[in-house]
C-alpha cells in the first residue's frame, strides 16, 4: 500500500503552497485568486527517509455560484478515498469558519487519520488563534506557515508516523510519459477520462477548465505509462489572465517532460496554426508524436473524407511526414484505445536501439545502389554507420567528406532508415562525421 497524503481544505488557505513545500517544486499554480487548483494534483515527497505521494486538491466549498464547485467536491472526496492520511488545512488569519465545520464532517466520514494544520501562523499572536480549531474535535492542531516552513517539521513527523512502510523514492522512473496536448476545448480531458474510466479531470464545456498539468499512472496492453493532461495552449494574444499564462508555460514544460505527445485537434476546425507550433516544438525537442483528430463523429463524411483531411494536415506540417494520424471520438470512445496503442508503439520506436551490424548491412547496400552525388569533383564515400546514444534516434554516418552531403541525399537516407527500421512517429537525426 503506497503512502498517500491528501491536502484538503476550503479555498485560499494555502494548500498549494504547502504542496509545493512538500514536493519541493513549484508544481501547483499559486495565485491569490481563490479556486485556482481545480483538479487533484500529484507530487512526491520525502521526510526522514519515508517516501510518500502528495495530493493537492481544489478548495472544498458549498453554496457558491461557481459551477466547478460540485465537481471540486467530487474530486476532494475521491482524493480522500485514495489517501492513507489527510492534512486538513485551516487559516489562523480568518479563524474558524462555517465552511471549516462542514468540511470537518466530510473528513470524519472518511475514517482516515487527520492532521489539522492551522496555516498562516507566522507570528506568536496568530499561533494563539490556532487553539480555536480544537473546537472541531479532530485532535491536535499544528500551527504552521506553509510560506516560510515553520511548524511543518512537527506536522510531517506526525504524518509519517502513520505510515506502515517506507514507500518508494520515485515510482515513475523508466515509465513512458505520454502527454495530451492541444488547444483549449478540443477534448483533451474527455480523452483522459474516457481512457481512465474515472473522472480524473474536471470537464465542463467552458474552455480552459484544466489549468494544471495532471499526471495519471495507467496500465494498458500490459504496459505501464503515465498520462499527462495539460491546460490548453492558446495563442499568446488571448492570454488575458496571469493564470492562463502560467498554464501555457506549464503545457510547454509538460511537453519537455514527456516522451510522446498526443496532439489533439478538433475535426470541425481542422489543424490551426497553434497546432502546427506545438508539432514543430515537439519535433525540435525530439519527442514522439501521434495526431488524434477528435470529434470525428461530428463530421459529414463521403468517400475519401479522411484521406483528404490527412493530406491537408501533412501539407500544413510539411516537411514532417512521419506522424501517425488517427480519427477518433473521445465522447463515443471511438478508436481512443488505438490512439494509446499507437502512442506506446511510438515510445518503443523512440527508444529502440538498432544493432550496428544491421544498420551497416541494410544501409550500405542502399548507398551502393544510390551513391551520394559528387560535389566540386569530390566523391563522398560512406564507410560505416552506427546509432549514437541520444534522447531520440540519432544515426551517425562516417564518411570522407561530410560537408558535401546534400540535404536531398540526407532526406533519401532518412526515408530509407524509416522504411527499414520502423521509426514511425519519431524524429530521426542524421549526423555526418569524418572517418
Amino acid at each position: 500500500m503506497a503512502n498517500i497524503v491528501a491536502i484538503v481544505g476550503r479555498p485560499n488557505v494555502g494548500k498549494s503552497t504547502l504542496f509545493n513545500r512538500l514536493v519541493e517544486k513549484r508544481q501547483a499554480i499559486m495565485d491569490d485568486v481563490s479556486g485556482v487548483t481545480r483538479d487533484r494534483h500529484y507530487g512526491y515527497g520525502e521526510w526522514t527517509g519515508k517516501f510518500f505521494t502528495v495530493i493537492d486538491t481544489g478548495g472544498y466549498v458549498t453554496g457558491s455560484e461557481d459551477k466547478f464547485e460540485s465537481e471540486i467536491r467530487k474530486q476532494v472526496k475521491m482524493a480522500l478515498e485514495e489517501a492513507s492520511c489527510v492534512i486538513f488545512m485551516v487559516d489562523c488569519y480568518d479563524g474558524l469558519t462555517g465552511f471549516d465545520k462542514d468540511f470537518a464532517n466530510v473528513i470524519r466520514a472518511s475514517k482516515k487519520p487527520v492532521f489539522l494544520a492551522a496555516n498562516k501562523a507566522d507570528t506568536t499572536e496568530k499561533s494563539m488563534h490556532a487553539s480555536e480549531f480544537y473546537e472541531l474535535g479532530l485532535g491536535e492542531v499544528f500551527p504552521i506557515s506553509a510560506e516560510n516552513g515553520s511548524g511543518t517539521g512537527e506536522l510531517l513527523d506526525a504524518v509519517v508516523s502513520t505510515f506502515e512502510e517506507e514507500g518508494v523514492e520515485d515510482p515513475d522512473a523508466g515509465i513512458p510519459k505520454i502527454s495530451i496536448l492541444g488547444r483549449p476545448n478540443v477534448g483533451k480531458s474527455s480523452l483522459l477520462n474516457a481512457l481512465l474510466g474515472t473522472e480524473r479531470s474536471i470537464v465542463t464545456d467552458e474552455a480552459g477548465t484544466t489549468r494544471d498539468a495532471i499526471h495519471s499512472r495507467y496500465k494498458m496492453f500490459n504496459q505501464d505509462f503515465i498520462l499527462i493532461d495539460t491546460a490548453g495552449i492558446r495563442k499568446k494574444a488571448k492570454v488575458h489572465e496571469d493564470i492562463e499564462f502560467y498554464s501555457v508555460l506549464r503545457s510547454l514544460r509538460t511537453l519537455e517532460e514527456s516522451d510522446v505527445c498526443i496532439v489533439v485537434i478538433d475535426a470541425e476546425r481542422g489543424l490551426e496554426s497553434q497546432d502546427v507550433n506545438i508539432i514543430s516544438l515537439a519535433q525540435r525537442q525530439g519527442k514522439g508524436m501521434v495526431i488524434m483528430v477528435n470529434k470525428w463523429d461530428l463530421v459529414e463524411k463521403e468517400t475519401g473524407t479522411a484521406e483528404k483531411f490527412k493530406t491537408e494536415i501533412l501539407e500544413k506540417i510539411a516537411p514532417i511526414e512521419y506522424i501517425p494520424i488517427i480519427f477518433a471520438s473521445a465522447l463515443n470512445k471511438q478508436r481512443i484505445y488505438q490512439v494509446m496503442e499507437k502512442a506506446v508503439e511510438v515510445y518503443k520506436n523512440k527508444t529502440k536501439k538498432v544493432p550496428t551490424s544491421q544498420l551497416n548491412d541494410t544501409m550500405l547496400a542502399e548507398i551502393e545502389r544510390n551513391p551520394p552525388p559528387s560535389m566540386k569533383g569530390k566523391f563522398v564515400q560512406i564507410k560505416y554507420i552506427t546509432q549514437v546514444p541520444a534522447r531520440f534516434p540519432s544515426i551517425a554516418f562516417f564518411c570522407n567528406h561530410p560537408q558535401y552531403i546534400m540535404p536531398s541525399y540526407e532526406r533519401f537516407l532518412e526515408n530509407r532508415l524509416r522504411e527499414h527500421f520502423q521509426f514511425e512517429g519519431v524524429p530521426v537525426r542524421l549526423i555526418f562525421r569524418k572517418k
